[in-house]
Parts: C-alpha cells; structure tokens; sequence
C-alpha cells in the first residue's frame, strides 16, 4: 500500500508541477540526422537537456552573427543571451527559437543603446 501511495503523490507532484521529461536534441533530426532549426519551437528547447540547449543556442548564436557579418563572441554576453532565451521560450513554448532569440538579440541591444544600420 505504501508504495502505491508514493507512487500516486509522485504522479500528482509531476502533473501539478507540470514536469515534462526532457529529450534528446537527436529527437527533433530527420531520417538523415538533419535538425530543421527554423521550425523548431520553444518548448522543444525547454524540453531538451542543458548541454543540448547550450549547442543549439550557441549555433543560433553563430548564425546571427555570421549573418551580421561579425566574426567574434563573447562569452558572457553570449551565456546571458542563452538563459534569457530560456527564460522567454518556457513563457512562449509556441513561439519559433528562431524569432524567440531575435526579441532577446533586439532587447539586449537595446538595453546597450545599439542602433543597427539599416
């Protein structure tokens, strides 16, 4: 009885807290191990692990910047940028990484007083 009891205040625990097991990066590949990183959502980076978080963000990271053209990081900048995406995709979990780490870029430029030409 005691262990049906622990294991029905567990299942409560994980349903009232919202708990969601977390996946594998791979998850989200195509039958090649390609991973579409426009079409992925926020709650799928919220529901990966945090080394598998770090790379894609780190990736999203590089992209933007590789498309502003600027060849440097920095890493606590870059680190700030992470966790705040986090932060913004577990408040969004449908919204796209993709426009999710463009608000964050555009905030954090903003909070600098970063003009961008146009």
């Amino acid at each position: 009885m005691r262990i049906w009891t622990l294991a029905l205040v567990g299942l409560i625990t994980c349903v009232a807290t919202g708990a969601n097991a977390q996946v594998e990066l791979k998850t989200y590949a195509d039958s090649d191990g390609f991973i579409n990183v426009q079409a992925l959502t926020c709650a799928q980076l919220a529901g990966t692990f945090q080394e598998d978080a770090d790379l894609l963000t780190t990736w999203y990271s590089g992209w933007y910047n590789g498309l502003a053209k600027r060849h440097f990081i920095n890493i606590p900048r870059s680190r700030e940028a992470e966790h705040e995406t986090i932060v913004y995709c577990k408040a969004h979990p449908d919204e796209k990484i993709i426009k999710a780490i463009g608000h964050i870029f555009d905030e954090m430029r903003s909070k600098r007083g970063i003009v961008l030409s146009k």
